[in-house]
């Protein structure tokens, strides 16, 4: 069985009926009308892509903007929209709070290339952190400076790179592949997008 799926057991165990996945969202192709795209879900991606090496810096740029697009998404919604549930589904609110919980685990994986693990360290794929959080009981402008806050500590550290960090090389726990540095960021800037993607979609249905 794989991580993702032993994820879902886990929940399935706790007697919870499990319609979405633990990264907060529906199957989307399954809710989405036919004349709009569909989204993958996020443990149904794979990463057969490598970047070269010279595109490190236009990575590092797609990290560094994301707080000014999370930002710029969440500023004209009400609380009522912010904080709306989809049955099980995380609210806007919920997401924003999922990517500063994830902060530390990009910072932490920095550490591992640094130290030459084999492995990077693992993701909570339960997700626990977001799921028992209580985001939607923050203030939206709290959760939007954590993230801006470890997000900048983040790309500061990437910015004192050179293209010789960028190849060091560990594997992934979940995807069972080598991946690189350089991989690592383009893994964290798809992240961001794929939730930016999803609560642009919740933004846009609770017009």
């Amino acid at each position: 069985m794989g991580l993702a799926r032993q994820a879902v057991a886990v929940y399935r165990k706790r007697g919870e009926n499990f319609d979405t996945d633990t990264h907060g969202e529906t199957r989307m192709g399954d809710r989405t009308p036919e004349s709009e795209t569909t989204l993958a879900r996020w443990f149904e991606r794979e990463f057969p892509y490598k970047p070269p090496i010279d595109l490190f810096p236009a990575i590092v740029e797609r990290l560094r903007g994301a707080p000014a697009r999370l930002e710029e998404l969440c500023a004209p919604l009400t609380e009522a929209q912010l904080t709306r549930r989809d049955g099980r589904d995380w609210s806007i609110q919920e997401h924003v709070g999922h990517l500063g919980d994830l902060e530390p685990l990009w910072a932490g994986r920095f550490d591992d290339f640094a130290e030459g693990a084999a492995v990077l360290r693992p993701a909570d794929l339960t997700n626990a952190a977001t799921h028992e959080a209580g985001h939607n009981d923050a203030a939206i402008a709290d959760l939007l400076s954590r993230f801006r806050r470890m997000r900048e500590a983040f790309v500061a550290r990437a910015d004192a790179m050179t293209n010789e960090d960028g190849a060091r090389t560990s594997r992934h726990p979940r995807l069972d592949q080598p991946m690189r540095l350089i991989d690592h960021c383009f893994f964290v800037a798809e992240h961001d997008d794929h939730h930016l993607a999803i609560m642009k979609r919740l933004a846009s249905a609770s017009d």
